[in-house]
């Protein structure tokens, strides 16, 4: 078989598997560009991560590694490709410089951002330092590598908890998602002193909406992230991070399902559960949705974009991320 050939039977099995979420007419125009950049990746030894909230032709079609923020960082680290494609937003992306200072790190949108990020500097955190001398700082992934320089443990949230109470302290400063703040809180007996910041995909549902979403679809399984407001919490049947939602689906087979949380994420577990019947009054992260085809084979072309980092901010950031890997979930 011809290695043209090898490339359009991929893609038909890609395509067998995300069919129900990209009209055909679309897929024709992916292809092309899923093939140079599956192409091109292997000629520069380039590595493609994506996180979950890619749209399926990106996580299904082009990503080597596909995961969440904490999955994304270990694996960042592996690696022995000498570029990394970071399919996802600035502050993944600079974790990945940080897991990895000596390789070359892009992303293929510089504008990709995140609500969470911009909501607190570096700055805000040596003051909350000062109000509160001796208080240790745990920091959500969802920061900026500025954030994470002044942070004693970063975090993710499928390990919040574990890491907050991993420092044996009783009280720590939790930046900055207040609505994960309020979660860890319920899971742990350490006081946990909050910032204000929100995700702009999660904060967005409402208890009612889920309340009626259950009246409607008898019998669904209503999966929260914890970056949900309380009551979206209280409602839902179960709440866990990115990837304890993918894997309550895959272990428990749910007939009727709604994942609260970014709309891509719903088609790639769909996707990977055939089997499952997914509800979808989601929400898009108009961040990620940055990310395209186009975007990721320019990058890859032209090595555009790259994640360039001071050497006292890595060496100060490398720090509170490394103790969070350490950590694990």
């Amino acid at each position: 078989m011809s290695a043209q050939q090898q490339n359009l039977t991929n893609s038909q099995d890609i395509y067998k598997k995300i069919s129900k979420f990209i009209p055909e007419t679309e897929w024709k125009i992916h292809v092309p560009l899923i093939e140079k950049i599956n192409k091109l990746k292997k000629e520069k030894n380039a590595i493609i991560l994506a996180h979950n909230y890619q749209t399926p032709e990106i996580y299904h079609g082009v990503a080597d590694i596909a995961a969440d923020s904490l999955a994304l960082a270990v694996e960042a680290a592996k690696t022995s490709a000498d570029k990394i494609i970071m399919c996802g937003v600035h502050f993944m992306a600079e974790t990945a410089k940080l897991m990895n200072p000596t390789k070359k790190v892009f992303l293929p949108d510089m504008q990709a951002g995140c609500s969470l990020a911009s909501s607190i500097t570096g700055k805000d955190v040596r003051l909350l330092k000062e109000k509160y001398p001796g208080v240790p700082v745990v920091s959500y992934v969802n920061t900026s590598a500025d954030v994470k320089a002044e942070t004693d443990v970063c975090c993710t949230s499928a390990n919040a908890v574990k890491v907050v109470e991993s420092l044996n302290v009783d009280k720590v400063i939790f930046l900055p998602d207040q609505y994960l703040a309020d979660y860890v809180s319920k899971n742990t007996k350490v006081k946990i002193i909050s910032w204000k910041g929100t995700c702009i995909v999660h904060e967005q549902f409402t208890g009612k909406e889920i309340e009626d979403i259950k009246f409607q679809n008898p019998g669904i399984k209503i999966i929260a992230h914890p970056e949900c407001p309380p009551d979206v919490i209280k409602a839902s049947d179960f709440a866990g991070s990115t990837s304890g939602m993918v894997k309550y689906v895959k272990d428990n087979q749910p007939k009727k399902v709604m994942l609260v949380t970014e709309c891509s994420m719903s088609d790639n577990v769909e996707a990977d559960n055939p089997n499952v019947s997914f509800i979808k009054p989601c929400n898009l992260c108009p961040y990620m949705k940055k990310i395209d085809l186009e975007k990721i084979l320019d990058c890859l072309e032209n090595e555009k974009n790259e994640i360039l980092l001071d050497d006292k901010t890595i060496e100060a950031a490398r720090k509170s991320v490394i103790r969070m890997t350490e950590i694990g979930r």
